[in-house]
């Protein structure tokens, strides 16, 4: 079955335009359920795989605890994979059609508050200074200045983490302080950005460069941001940068990312934006993914009003 995987996923890549984060989740789930297939039910031919295998593989699942959600993308993954292998011919019927996926949690995002986020990125800029003197101070101010760029970005445009990692510099329109966005299913979309960010953006890729080195690749040399070996910035690196800014800075419960793209839309939704509007910034497809940070935006209100209202809080 592993060359039959290289197959599909070359098919996801080339024909249907799937992101690397994409690949490397289906990679995972398949090669999880190969691994199961074959220590339980020692399976290794694609042609041997029926519907109770697959259902004792999800029960397997539930059993280990994974969330809802998680049990979802690996539905989505299989479904997908046998899909694919019954319309090419590599089996003589799609055995992962009847499966039931697990209805969603409807969870309220954590976000961060408003003002406590604006408080900590002014300390955080006014904290980040580049000397000229010794070059390793310079590197480490420079890696410095350039994690604020990237929590500022993520929370003046609200986009994901891969969609920062895949940033190139021919993306960024500093005139037009607006990006373009290349999101899921490789669909693009501009965000555009504010004064904050429009002010530290030309200082910071003048100086990037020198991060740059003889190992960097030509897609290294095209990214908005760098590690400090010259390589494009990944997605880890990146969450760790928002958990060391947001555990250093904040009393935010959740500490990653994906917080900070939620008080983005929070925060929009807050001061009066149209729904529709922030649906197109943050990339959904739908509107009813889009329509969560409404119920977060009222869960807020109810809240405040709890804490502010005489007779919210009836007592006899």
């Amino acid at each position: 079955m592993k060359e039959l995987l290289n197959k599909y996923l070359k098919y996801l890549k080339i024909e249907r335009n799937a992101p690397e984060t994409t690949l490397s989740s289906y990679r995972r789930d398949l090669q999880q359920l190969f691994s199961f297939l074959d220590e339980r039910y020692q399976i290794e031919e694609i042609q041997s795989v029926d519907r109770i295998h697959l259902r004792s593989y999800l029960g397997h699942l539930n059993k280990n605890g994974l969330k809802r959600s998680t049990i979802q993308r690996k539905i989505a993954s299989l479904r997908s994979f046998f899909k694919y292998s019954f319309k090419r011919g590599y089996t003589q019927k799609d055995v992962s059609g009847q499966l039931i996926s697990p209805k969603s949690e409807r969870r309220i995002p954590k976000i961060i508050n408003q003002r406590e986020l604006n408080s900590a990125l002014n300390s955080y800029d006014s904290e980040t200074v580049i000397s000229d003197e010794d070059p390793i101070l310079r590197k480490k101010a420079l890696l410095r200045s350039q994690n604020y760029v990237i929590i500022e970005l993520l929370y003046s445009t609200g986009i994901r983490v891969s969609e920062l990692t895949n940033l190139n510099i021919g993306d960024l329109d500093l005139t037009g302080e607006q990006i373009i966005v290349t999101g899921k299913g490789r669909k693009q979309r501009i965000v555009p950005f504010g004064k904050a960010l429009k002010d530290i953006l030309p200082v910071f890729l003048q100086l990037r460069t020198t991060l740059l080195n003889n190992n960097s690749s030509d897609s290294d040399v095209k990214a908005v941001f760098l590690t400090s070996n010259g390589k494009r910035i990944y997605p880890r690196a990146v969450q760790r940068i928002v958990q060391e800014f947001l555990q250093d800075h904040t009393e935010a419960q959740k500490k990653s990312p994906h917080a900070i793209r939620h008080s983005f839309a929070t925060h929009l939704l807050d001061a009066g934006a149209d729904i529709r509007i922030i649906k197109e910034l943050l990339g959904h497809s739908s509107l009813a993914t889009t329509q969560i940070y409404a119920s977060a935006s009222s869960e807020i209100i109810k809240k405040q009003y709890k804490n502010a209202h005489p007779r919210a809080e009836r007592t006899i």
